[in-house]
């Protein structure tokens, strides 16, 4: 999108209604960074009419965050991630800003969860990603305590469904850290 070409939906404004009633107003050309948003930005609508989208699978608060996103990566597209993650630093695969936008403090953790059901539902690939690279990141390496910890799951598995997940999940062993 960052060539000279103008899309048909260059000027073009869409607004995006989250399960909470919020409107927000964005140009379609940003917008349609989802799938689903771009599949039913109808082309033949008149230029001058703002189209309406519910979005009641996404609250306000994660719409707003995905809105940010979608105008950021509009002019300045992130690198598409390599996979898998060089390191915990997601700062060694992507802008800072987009690690900044997925860095969340362990009470907000939440949020990054909430963003990746948008992103899931919205089709934006990108965010889908980074979201996911960034929870990538809180696991890597960590036993199954740290990451219960880190998520706060407090739910502990009997010993016999804790074994039973072991055997399961014996090919995961070759993973751990050193």
């Amino acid at each position: 999108m960052s060539d000279a070409a103008t899309t048909p939906l260059d000027g073009r404004k869409v607004k995006l209604v989250s399960m909470d009633g919020q409107t927000y107003e964005v140009d379609a050309a940003v917008a349609s960074l989802s799938k689903l948003v771009s599949t039913l930005v109808s082309d033949n609508a008149d230029e001058d009419e703002v189209q309406e989208m519910p979005l009641p699978n996404v609250k306000s608060h994660v719409l707003e965050k995905v809105v940010a996103f979608c105008e950021h990566h509009h002019k300045h597209p992130m690198k598409e991630l390599e996979k898998p993650l060089k390191s915990n630093d997601l700062r060694d695969a992507v802008s800072d800003w987009y690690a900044d936008f997925v860095e969340v403090k362990q009470e907000d953790q939440e949020l990054l969860f909430e963003l990746i059901l948008a992103a899931n539902y919205l089709d934006i690939k990108n965010l889908l990603d980074l979201a996911c690279a960034k929870v990538a990141t809180m696991i890597k390496g960590k036993t199954p305590e740290e990451i219960r910890a880190t998520f706060g799951i407090t739910e502990e598995f009997t010993p016999e469904e804790e074994q039973r997940i072991r055997e399961e999940n014996k090919w995961s062993a070759r993973f751990k850290r050193k």
